[in-house]
């Protein structure tokens, strides 16, 4: 499993505006300016954050983008899950059925080994903004 660039740069984005009073705002440029990003590629990383409820967005010269909910309330799996989709990681097509003699009501276990990998690998995601915000102060003085 891959995932696209987008997520890092969402991921990076979105703790940068954690770190924002509340009601202030990046714009896309200043966020693609900062990481040194393609704005375009970025901005479509942004706008999936916000059809996702993960960012909100205004419009306007003082415009651009914000955390939609507190850092708490904001999962890196939702992150993931905004700009990657919510599917399945693993899609198991049924052909164990045709070398085998389990049943329909049989789970493959290639099947069951992958979804217990995607669940692990989901709750491991399940850390906050502000949990890893806490993590990246630690130490510094």
């Amino acid at each position: 499993m891959q995932l696209r660039k987008q997520v890092e740069w969402g991921l990076h984005c979105c703790l940068t505006l954690a770190e924002l009073p509340h009601d202030e705002f990046l714009s896309a440029k200043d966020l693609a300016l900062a990481y040194r990003l393609p704005k375009p590629y970025l901005a479509k990383a942004l706008q999936a954050l916000s059809r996702a409820g993960v960012l909100a967005k205004a419009m306007g010269p003082m415009g651009g983008y914000r955390l939609a909910r507190q850092d708490n309330e904001i999962t890196v799996l939702n992150i993931v899950e905004a700009i990657e989709g919510n599917g399945p990681l693993f899609q198991d097509t049924g052909i164990g059925k045709l070398t085998t003699s389990m049943t329909a009501a049989s789970l493959c276990p290639i099947n069951k080994v992958m979804m217990a990998a995607e669940h692990e690998w989901r709750a491991a995601l399940k850390i906050t903004l502000q949990d890893l915000r806490a993590s990246r102060t630690i130490g510094r003085k």
